[in-house]
């Protein structure tokens, strides 16, 4: 049986354990495409022995590259991965909604996939958790624990812009664990009024307000600077916490829940059930489901 893995969109901690576990089960008979759908649509596939080391199976990244390629949606792209793809036997895909509507448009057009949730923005329709995600937030965590002391010793607040794209799952427990003071997940909540009063509160106290904002909201440097006008004063900083999310050690549950996903695809292939999404419920157990 020959087996080919594939990573779209964004690199997520965890993904490397994944790829190793799948290698470990199947060896030789597992093959890779170099930088997800790209690397499909170019024929850029590869034995998955080449690449893959036992170091680098706990490591944050992922050695097969991933990438963003959205002229796979273009048909005359899309025939050409197409016709890689059906020279494998099973074609396993992770990603988030993007690459989980890949892996669905190839099996409708007589490819076996399988889609496993590994992006840390945490939104796949009816699973949930995606791989990345504990490390994500981990991250957004010790990015703020380690800059508040020194915003506090300057008398200023700050800011902090952490990922998810359009997803607030993020935003959301980095706020709660950390215990911020305002949180802007969307739109609705960034009140200017709100926050400048939260401010002050602070400030008055000699304290410092931490404040968590989601990404592509509104850009966090416009949003400090609207509020340091409504202040009168230079006090409120910013920190994008950033890449430093994806590149996080990943913790002890990511690599565990990444070797879930990847004993689940193993039985499914030994099986051959394909056409499915393997996703996750609260109790961190996978489940199986068709494409929708």
């Amino acid at each position: 049986m020959k087996i080919l893995v594939l990573c779209s969109g964004g690199d997520a901690p965890g993904m490397n354990k994944f790829v190793w576990s799948l290698y470990k089960k199947f060896k030789k008979e597992t093959f890779y495409a170099y930088s997800g759908f790209s690397g499909l649509v170019k024929g850029q596939i590869f034995p998955l022995r080449n690449i893959v080391e036992r170091k680098s199976k706990n490591c944050a990244g992922i050695v097969i590259k991933s990438s963003r390629c959205p002229e796979f949606k273009e048909e005359k792209f899309f025939k050409l991965g197409l016709a890689n793809a059906k020279k494998f036997d099973v074609v396993v895909i992770l990603g988030g909604n993007g690459s989980e509507k890949g892996a669905k448009a190839l099996f409708e057009n007589g490819v076996n996939t399988i889609f496993v949730p590994a992006t840390i923005d945490n939104d796949v329709e009816e699973s949930s958790y995606s791989i990345g995600f504990d490390t994500a937030v981990k991250e957004g965590i010790y990015a703020i624990k380690n800059t508040m002391p020194s915003i506090y010793s300057m008398n200023n607040s700050c800011l902090f812009e952490v990922m998810g794209r359009k997803h607030d799952a993020i935003c959301q427990e980095v706020a709660k664990a950390v215990q911020a003071d305002y949180v802007i997940c969307n739109k609705e909540s960034l009140d200017y009024e709100k926050i400048k009063d939260v401010i002050l509160k602070k400030l008055v106290r000699s304290d410092s307000a931490c404040v968590v904002v989601r990404e592509n909201i509104v850009e966090v440097e416009k949003i400090a600077e609207k509020l340091n006008l409504m202040l009168g004063a230079d006090i409120v900083k910013t920190q994008v916490v950033g890449r430093t999310q994806r590149g996080g050690e990943p913790t002890a549950r990511e690599l565990k829940l990444a070797k879930c996903f990847a004993k689940e695809t193993v039985r499914l292939i030994k099986t051959k059930v394909f056409g499915v999404r393997i996703l996750m419920n609260d109790k961190d157990e996978t489940i199986v489901k068709e494409f929708i």
